[in-house]
């Protein structure tokens, strides 16, 4: 059985609690909180699959607590080769409609990079309102993008769909 880890950084509490959603939905997976949990990049090792959260922030910039690892990430190269990756964060598509959900297409770039398999969790664009996402790949986002501030609603079914698509495309 896989070993699943959902890192997560989250300043407004939304990318939070849709890692801890996922915590739920995943049998056996340990959630790094990346300002009280995380410790350096050996922690990524324990892991099979690594679900990385973050809420896009500023210019389209990771949230704070990811902003240190992944700079070391790009120092040091650590190979990621065999891991499987998804990307999960909220943004807000209406104030901040030229960088909505960014992060998450910087973060997969990244891990991708260092040999990852991020071809996982790709969601639709469909019912999303914004101008440009650094997130969006060939008419999708590289992963779950979430907007708890205009479509609250719609999160929970977000969520639980993508974690039925991750367990399936993963074979978890």
């Amino acid at each position: 059985m896989a070993k699943i880890g959902i890192f997560v950084g989250s300043s407004g509490g939304v990318t939070l609690s849709a890692a801890e959603a996922l915590a739920e939905l995943f049998d056996d997976a340990e959630l790094i909180n990346m300002e009280e949990d995380y410790d350096d990049l050996e922690q990524f090792d324990a892991f099979d699959v690594l679900l990385i959260g973050s809420s896009t922030w500023g210019q389209g910039d990771v949230q704070r607590d990811w902003v240190d690892p992944l700079y070391e990430m790009q120092n040091e190269e650590p190979d990621y080769s065999g891991k499987k990756v998804a990307f999960f964060g909220a943004g807000d598509q209406k104030s901040h409609p030229e960088e909505f959900v960014t992060a998450l297409g910087k973060m997969k770039e990244i891990f991708s990079k260092l040999g990852a398999d991020t071809e996982f969790g790709y969601t639709s664009t469909e019912g999303y309102s914004y101008k440009y996402s650094a997130a969006e790949k060939d008419g999708k986002f590289c992963g779950l993008a979430i907007d708890d501030i205009n479509q609250e609603d719609l999160s929970d079914e977000r969520i639980q769909a993508w974690a039925s698509q991750i367990k399936k495309e993963m074979s978890l």
